[in-house]
């Protein structure tokens, strides 16, 4: 493999070719269409907050796009996934087993529930979730009783398996959905990163019990903030959208509520944003193909790995990646892109490794370790065409 930092300037040069001569951002939103006219007409409205038909405009748009037969709107992917976790029976003093090459707002979320996370390993050509590590873990550490997944060591129950498609690469969702299901564990997708990505012909999220999407900033599309829950089941959809509107009895006048439930519903602006957006999302999908495609071509060339979805799956590309060969030239590397006005960045620190976090259990972490030294993302805008 070559190092990076003799090609460094031929890759700010590249990248430069993609973007222009500006500051490049590792990922920004692009606001081509319909977004103005949308928001005009819903301030027109006067329904700005958790109600409007705009928001249930963006859910069907979602429910259509990814297959699911239901989407629920929420505030944001953050609480979209707490949710998720609610609904699957997560409970206080329960362990969630989750990878720790993630972003905090996975184990945040299950911190809320005031469950345990347990770390298990990640592959290294998905960075996503190992079914292997599960499957190793739960037969070392998990028996089944009274129909309940049990830890042995700590005497807790295993409530609940949450994985994520890091960086818009599908995990092996049905590999890990098959392990959990032998102790009776159900499957939490986060795919807040991977709208767009596919599994066969399956969009993740829809492959566990319950998936989750963001729509943050950053995003492949955007709603300022925001995220949704989506779900082939009803009853889950149902309870999804009673238990973010405070657990409201629908009444015309009257608040009758009938167990503590969450202000987490999408306001009305957001969504409107969202609508436009999604309008967009075939097409920012295709470019960010395309710049795919060129990243690949080049960086073969440099011998440099480009890391790209496994065979049988898509990804959106929601951020790309690229493997270096260790930390002290990932470091390096940052440092002189950024120092270029070319936004780049490192994979996020291991959770295990957060204060918060860190006697959490786990296991080996050979992958995410090594991961974690050698990720760096590069730039994955759709350049903006106006």
């Amino acid at each position: 493999m070559n190092s990076a930092l003799h090609h460094k300037e031929r890759i700010v040069e590249f990248v430069r070719g993609i973007y222009g001569p500006d500051f490049i951002p590792l990922h920004r939103p692009v606001f081509a269409g319909n977004e103005k006219k949308y928001l005009a007409e819903c301030i027109d409205s006067n329904f700005v907050s958790s109600v409007g038909q705009r928001v249930n405009d963006l859910e069907q748009q979602l429910a259509s796009f990814t297959g699911a037969r239901f989407a629920i709107a929420a505030v944001n992917g953050t609480a979209a996934l707490h949710i998720a976790l609610v609904l699957a029976g997560v409970r206080p003093d329960d362990e969630v087993m989750t990878q720790p090459l993630t972003f905090v707002a996975t184990c945040n979320a299950l911190s809320y529930c005031h469950a345990h996370p347990v770390f298990v390993d990640v592959d290294k050509d998905t960075l996503g979730m190992s079914p292997t590590a599960v499957a190793r873990f739960l037969e070392a550490n998990v028996v089944v009783r009274d129909g309940k997944a049990v830890n042995r060591t700590t005497g807790r129950r295993v409530a609940a398996c949450v994985p994520m498609h890091t960086f818009g690469l599908p995990c092996r969702i049905d590999e890990i959905v098959k392990v959990c299901s032998e102790f009776g564990i159900p499957v939490i997708e986060d795919a807040a990163e991977s709208l767009g990505s596919y599994v066969g012909e399956r969009h993740t999220g829809t492959i566990g019990a319950i998936g989750t999407l963001s729509f943050n900033g950053n995003k492949v599309i955007t709603t300022g903030g925001g995220g949704a829950i989506i779900t082939n089941d009803e009853e889950i959809a149902k309870r999804a959208k009673h238990l973010t509107t405070t657990a409201k009895r629908p009444h015309p006048y009257e608040f009758f509520h009938d167990e503590v439930g969450y202000n987490y519903r999408m306001p009305n602006l957001n969504a409107a944003l969202g609508c436009a957006q999604m309008e967009q999302l075939p097409g920012f999908l295709e470019t960010k193909q395309g710049i795919a495609r060129r990243y690949a071509a080049f960086f073969s060339g440099l011998g440099i790995p480009f890391l790209q979805a496994r065979a049988g799956t898509r990804s959106n590309h929601w951020l790309n990646a690229i493997l270096l060969e260790s930390k002290a030239e990932r470091d390096e590397f940052l440092r002189y892109t950024n120092d270029q006005g070319v936004m780049t960045r490192p994979i996020w620190t291991l959770m295990n490794h957060l204060p918060m976090f860190s006697a959490c259990q786990r296991d080996d972490l050979v992958n995410s370790l090594e991961l974690e030294q050698r990720v760096v993302n590069i730039s994955s805008s759709v350049p903006d065409p106006r």
